[in-house]
Protein backbone atom coordinates (compact mmCIF):
# COMPACT_ATOMS: atom_id res chain seq x y z
CA UNK A 1 0.00 0.00 0.00
CA UNK A 2 1.17 3.64 -0.90
CA UNK A 3 2.22 6.08 2.02
CA UNK A 4 0.04 8.89 3.26
CA UNK A 5 0.92 11.91 4.88
CA UNK A 6 -0.70 12.72 8.68
CA UNK A 7 -0.34 15.83 10.61
CA UNK A 8 -1.15 17.15 14.10
CA UNK A 9 -0.33 18.85 17.20
CA UNK A 10 2.17 15.38 18.65
CA UNK A 11 3.52 12.69 17.23
CA UNK A 12 0.99 10.49 19.23
CA UNK A 13 -1.74 11.85 18.01
CA UNK A 14 -0.59 12.21 13.90
CA UNK A 15 -0.08 8.40 14.22
CA UNK A 16 -3.41 7.84 15.71
CA UNK A 17 -5.01 9.92 13.10
CA UNK A 18 -3.34 7.27 10.61
CA UNK A 19 -4.13 4.21 12.74
CA UNK A 20 -8.13 5.72 12.28
CA UNK A 21 -7.32 6.14 8.70
CA UNK A 22 -5.66 2.96 7.88
CA UNK A 23 -8.20 1.10 9.87
CA UNK A 24 -5.30 -1.09 11.23
CA UNK A 25 -3.93 -1.88 14.69
CA UNK A 26 -0.35 -0.16 15.62
CA UNK A 27 1.47 -3.40 14.52
CA UNK A 28 0.05 -3.60 11.59
CA UNK A 29 1.43 -0.23 10.74
CA UNK A 30 4.78 1.06 9.32
CA UNK A 31 5.79 5.03 10.30
CA UNK A 32 8.19 7.33 9.41
CA UNK A 33 8.76 10.74 11.21
CA UNK A 34 8.74 13.61 8.89
CA UNK A 35 8.66 16.30 11.29
CA UNK A 36 8.46 16.82 15.16
CA UNK A 37 6.94 19.75 16.88
CA UNK A 38 9.93 21.54 18.93
CA UNK A 39 9.54 22.77 22.74
CA UNK A 40 9.03 26.10 23.46
CA UNK A 41 8.72 28.82 26.35
CA UNK A 42 6.57 27.22 29.79
CA UNK A 43 6.37 23.62 28.05
CA UNK A 44 4.79 24.49 24.93
CA UNK A 45 5.06 23.08 21.78
CA UNK A 46 6.05 24.90 18.53
CA UNK A 47 5.62 23.58 15.49
CA UNK A 48 3.60 20.16 14.35
CA UNK A 49 4.29 16.66 14.10
CA UNK A 50 4.59 15.25 10.44
CA UNK A 51 4.36 11.31 9.82
CA UNK A 52 4.19 8.93 6.73
CA UNK A 53 2.12 5.86 7.25
CA UNK A 54 0.80 2.67 5.58
CA UNK A 55 -0.11 -1.05 6.09
CA UNK A 56 2.55 -2.83 6.85
CA UNK A 57 3.61 -5.63 3.91
CA UNK A 58 2.79 -8.89 4.01
CA UNK A 59 6.16 -11.25 5.05
CA UNK A 60 8.14 -13.32 2.52
CA UNK A 61 6.40 -16.68 2.58
CA UNK A 62 7.81 -19.74 3.77
CA UNK A 63 7.54 -21.28 0.09
CA UNK A 64 10.44 -20.04 -1.20
CA UNK A 65 12.39 -21.58 1.51
CA UNK A 66 11.19 -24.97 -0.24
CA UNK A 67 12.17 -23.97 -3.61
CA UNK A 68 15.49 -23.38 -1.89
CA UNK A 69 16.09 -26.66 -0.40
CA UNK A 70 14.91 -28.38 -3.51
CA UNK A 71 18.40 -28.36 -5.33
CA UNK A 72 19.70 -29.61 -2.01
CA UNK A 73 17.59 -33.02 -2.19
CA UNK A 74 18.56 -33.79 -5.58
CA UNK A 75 21.92 -33.18 -4.32
CA UNK A 76 21.49 -36.03 -1.67
CA UNK A 77 20.23 -38.23 -4.07
CA UNK A 78 23.47 -38.74 -5.95
CA UNK A 79 25.55 -39.97 -2.73
CA UNK A 80 28.94 -38.80 -3.24
CA UNK A 81 29.04 -36.81 -6.40
CA UNK A 82 30.93 -37.86 -9.23
CA UNK A 83 34.61 -38.21 -7.41
CA UNK A 84 33.35 -40.19 -4.43
CA UNK A 85 31.74 -42.94 -7.13
CA UNK A 86 34.94 -43.25 -8.99
CA UNK A 87 36.95 -44.22 -5.85
CA UNK A 88 35.60 -47.96 -5.81
CA UNK A 89 36.94 -48.50 -9.18
CA UNK A 90 39.77 -51.00 -9.44
CA UNK A 91 39.77 -52.73 -12.56
CA UNK A 92 38.32 -52.93 -16.16
CA UNK A 93 35.36 -55.09 -15.05
CA UNK A 94 34.34 -52.46 -12.44
CA UNK A 95 34.99 -49.31 -14.31
CA UNK A 96 32.61 -50.88 -16.47
CA UNK A 97 29.73 -51.34 -13.59
CA UNK A 98 29.87 -47.45 -12.73
CA UNK A 99 30.50 -46.61 -16.40
CA UNK A 100 26.25 -45.78 -15.83
CA UNK A 101 26.36 -43.85 -13.56
CA UNK A 102 29.05 -41.45 -13.94
CA UNK A 103 26.78 -39.51 -16.22
CA UNK A 104 24.61 -39.04 -13.75
CA UNK A 105 26.76 -36.76 -11.88
CA UNK A 106 26.94 -34.26 -14.83
CA UNK A 107 23.48 -33.22 -14.34
CA UNK A 108 24.99 -31.69 -10.55
CA UNK A 109 27.98 -30.02 -12.03
CA UNK A 110 26.24 -28.53 -14.57
CA UNK A 111 23.80 -26.65 -12.55
CA UNK A 112 26.56 -25.75 -10.42
CA UNK A 113 28.59 -24.22 -13.76
CA UNK A 114 26.04 -22.88 -15.95
CA UNK A 115 28.60 -22.17 -18.49
CA UNK A 116 29.36 -25.62 -19.08
CA UNK A 117 26.22 -26.75 -20.33
CA UNK A 118 25.93 -28.65 -23.49
CA UNK A 119 23.66 -26.48 -26.17
CA UNK A 120 22.91 -30.12 -27.76
CA UNK A 121 20.62 -31.19 -24.53
CA UNK A 122 17.99 -28.64 -23.75
CA UNK A 123 16.88 -30.73 -21.00
CA UNK A 124 18.42 -28.76 -18.02
CA UNK A 125 17.16 -25.39 -18.74
CA UNK A 126 13.50 -26.19 -19.01
CA UNK A 127 13.48 -27.57 -15.92
CA UNK A 128 14.98 -24.46 -14.02
CA UNK A 129 12.83 -22.34 -16.61
CA UNK A 130 9.85 -24.14 -15.08
CA UNK A 131 10.84 -22.65 -11.80
CA UNK A 132 9.12 -19.61 -12.23
CA UNK A 133 5.71 -20.38 -13.60
CA UNK A 134 5.09 -22.24 -10.89
CA UNK A 135 5.94 -19.20 -8.28
CA UNK A 136 3.15 -17.09 -10.10
CA UNK A 137 0.51 -19.49 -10.14
CA UNK A 138 1.22 -19.80 -6.29
CA UNK A 139 1.08 -16.05 -5.55
CA UNK A 140 -1.70 -15.34 -7.40
CA UNK A 141 -2.82 -10.75 -7.14
CA UNK A 142 -5.81 -11.35 -4.46
CA UNK A 143 -8.79 -8.72 -6.04
CA UNK A 144 -10.97 -6.64 -3.70
CA UNK A 145 -13.60 -8.66 -4.68
CA UNK A 146 -12.04 -11.87 -3.25
CA UNK A 147 -11.76 -10.99 -0.26
CA UNK A 148 -15.14 -9.31 0.28
CA UNK A 149 -16.23 -12.81 -1.28
CA UNK A 150 -14.52 -14.74 1.75
CA UNK A 151 -15.67 -11.97 4.15
CA UNK A 152 -19.48 -12.44 2.82
CA UNK A 153 -19.04 -16.16 3.05
CA UNK A 154 -17.27 -15.79 7.06
CA UNK A 155 -20.34 -13.68 7.84
CA UNK A 156 -22.87 -15.84 6.24
CA UNK A 157 -21.97 -18.65 8.31
CA UNK A 158 -21.24 -17.00 11.29
CA UNK A 159 -25.19 -15.93 11.08
CA UNK A 160 -26.40 -19.16 10.33
CA UNK A 161 -24.38 -20.80 13.37
CA UNK A 162 -26.11 -18.56 15.54
CA UNK A 163 -29.50 -19.76 14.44
CA UNK A 164 -30.46 -16.20 13.07
CA UNK A 165 -31.87 -14.76 9.75
CA UNK A 166 -30.49 -12.14 7.69
CA UNK A 167 -28.74 -11.75 4.50
CA UNK A 168 -25.60 -9.61 3.63
CA UNK A 169 -24.87 -7.03 1.28
CA UNK A 170 -21.37 -6.44 0.04
CA UNK A 171 -20.54 -2.71 -0.66
CA UNK A 172 -17.32 -1.83 -2.96
CA UNK A 173 -15.78 1.58 -3.24
CA UNK A 174 -12.29 0.98 -4.82
CA UNK A 175 -10.23 -0.90 -1.91
CA UNK A 176 -13.12 0.10 0.80
CA UNK A 177 -15.05 -2.80 1.30
CA UNK A 178 -18.15 -2.77 4.12
CA UNK A 179 -20.64 -5.72 4.24
CA UNK A 180 -23.62 -4.90 5.98
CA UNK A 181 -26.01 -7.42 7.36
CA UNK A 182 -29.68 -6.90 7.42
CA UNK A 183 -32.25 -8.96 9.79
CA UNK A 184 -34.19 -8.78 12.88
CA UNK A 185 -32.88 -9.81 16.60
CA UNK A 186 -29.41 -9.72 15.55
CA UNK A 187 -28.02 -7.24 18.77
CA UNK A 188 -26.50 -10.42 20.05
CA UNK A 189 -23.99 -9.72 16.96
CA UNK A 190 -23.90 -6.32 18.05
CA UNK A 191 -23.08 -6.19 21.99
CA UNK A 192 -22.56 -3.22 24.44
CA UNK A 193 -21.71 -0.03 22.24
CA UNK A 194 -20.88 -2.34 19.13
CA UNK A 195 -17.78 -4.33 21.33
CA UNK A 196 -19.35 -7.80 19.80
CA UNK A 197 -19.21 -6.28 16.22
CA UNK A 198 -16.08 -5.31 16.54
CA UNK A 199 -14.19 -8.43 17.55
CA UNK A 200 -16.75 -9.75 14.67
CA UNK A 201 -15.38 -7.74 11.95
CA UNK A 202 -11.15 -8.56 13.38
CA UNK A 203 -12.45 -12.20 12.79
CA UNK A 204 -13.78 -11.83 9.15
CA UNK A 205 -10.47 -9.84 8.65
CA UNK A 206 -8.68 -12.78 9.74
CA UNK A 207 -11.18 -14.87 7.23
CA UNK A 208 -10.32 -13.27 4.66
CA UNK A 209 -7.84 -10.59 4.43
CA UNK A 210 -4.69 -12.49 6.49
CA UNK A 211 -5.83 -16.02 5.38
CA UNK A 212 -5.66 -14.34 1.45
CA UNK A 213 -2.54 -12.35 2.10
CA UNK A 214 -4.09 -9.35 1.18
CA UNK A 215 -3.09 -5.83 3.24
CA UNK A 216 -4.61 -3.65 0.17
CA UNK A 217 -8.24 -3.31 1.10
CA UNK A 218 -10.44 -1.60 3.93
CA UNK A 219 -12.83 -4.44 5.19
CA UNK A 220 -15.59 -2.54 7.57
CA UNK A 221 -18.69 -4.82 8.81
CA UNK A 222 -21.88 -3.32 9.72
CA UNK A 223 -25.10 -5.49 10.95
CA UNK A 224 -28.62 -4.26 11.67
CA UNK A 225 -27.48 -0.56 10.61
CA UNK A 226 -25.50 0.00 13.86
CA UNK A 227 -23.08 1.62 12.86
CA UNK A 228 -24.99 4.20 10.79
CA UNK A 229 -27.32 5.03 13.96
CA UNK A 230 -24.00 5.23 15.87
CA UNK A 231 -22.50 7.53 13.47
CA UNK A 232 -25.97 9.48 13.43
CA UNK A 233 -25.79 9.70 17.32
CA UNK A 234 -22.17 10.87 17.70
CA UNK A 235 -22.24 13.45 15.33
CA UNK A 236 -25.32 15.04 17.33
CA UNK A 237 -22.97 14.08 20.77
CA UNK A 238 -19.98 16.06 19.41
CA UNK A 239 -21.95 19.23 17.72
CA UNK A 240 -23.61 19.63 21.19
CA UNK A 241 -20.27 19.03 23.26
CA UNK A 242 -18.69 21.62 20.51
CA UNK A 243 -21.10 24.28 21.74
CA UNK A 244 -21.04 23.93 25.19
CA UNK A 245 -17.24 24.58 25.13
CA UNK A 246 -17.72 27.52 22.90
CA UNK A 247 -19.74 28.98 25.72
CA UNK A 248 -18.01 28.40 28.69
CA UNK A 249 -14.34 28.50 27.17
CA UNK A 250 -13.78 25.18 28.86
CA UNK A 251 -12.51 22.11 27.43
CA UNK A 252 -14.74 18.97 27.75
CA UNK A 253 -12.75 15.12 27.99
CA UNK A 254 -15.12 12.97 26.64
CA UNK A 255 -15.60 9.60 27.39
CA UNK A 256 -13.35 6.17 26.17
CA UNK A 257 -13.92 5.34 22.38
CA UNK A 258 -13.09 2.53 19.77
CA UNK A 259 -10.67 4.62 17.07
CA UNK A 260 -13.46 4.29 14.85
CA UNK A 261 -16.07 6.07 16.89
CA UNK A 262 -12.83 8.78 17.82
CA UNK A 263 -12.43 9.29 13.99
CA UNK A 264 -16.30 10.03 13.79
CA UNK A 265 -16.10 12.66 16.82
CA UNK A 266 -12.64 14.26 15.03
CA UNK A 267 -14.35 14.80 11.55
CA UNK A 268 -17.28 15.91 13.00
CA UNK A 269 -15.67 18.80 14.59
CA UNK A 270 -13.07 19.35 11.39
CA UNK A 271 -14.74 22.60 10.18
CA UNK A 272 -16.04 24.17 13.12
CA UNK A 273 -14.20 27.40 13.85
CA UNK A 274 -12.96 27.94 17.02
CA UNK A 275 -12.87 24.28 18.34
CA UNK A 276 -9.89 21.64 18.78
CA UNK A 277 -10.10 18.24 18.97
CA UNK A 278 -7.02 15.57 20.46
CA UNK A 279 -6.94 12.52 21.43
CA UNK A 280 -5.42 11.35 24.72
CA UNK A 281 -4.37 8.03 26.69
CA UNK A 282 -4.11 4.58 26.10
CA UNK A 283 -6.24 2.29 24.47
CA UNK A 284 -8.67 0.87 25.31
CA UNK A 285 -9.31 3.97 27.83
CA UNK A 286 -8.11 6.25 24.68
CA UNK A 287 -10.22 9.47 24.62
CA UNK A 288 -10.99 12.69 22.85
CA UNK A 289 -10.81 15.99 24.43
CA UNK A 290 -13.08 19.07 22.69
CA UNK A 291 -11.22 22.34 23.28
CA UNK A 292 -11.13 25.42 22.05
CA UNK A 293 -8.83 26.72 19.18
CA UNK A 294 -6.35 28.81 20.63
CA UNK A 295 -6.51 26.83 24.19
CA UNK A 296 -2.63 25.66 24.25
Amino acid sequence: MEWVEFTARTLEEAKELALDRLGVAADDAEFEVLAEPKPGLFGRLRGEARVRARVRPAQARQKVDRRERRPRKAAAATPDGGESAAKPTKGPAKDRVHAGPKPAAKPRQQANQPSQLDPANPAEPATSDHVTPQRTQEHPDVSARQVGDEARKFIDELVAAFSFTGTTELIEDGDDLEIRVHGDNLGLLVGPRGTTLQAVQDLARVASQRRLGDHDTRLRIDIGGYRQRRKEALDRFALQMADEVKQSGVARVLEPMSSADRKIVHDALSGIEGIATRSEGDDPYRRVVITPANDG
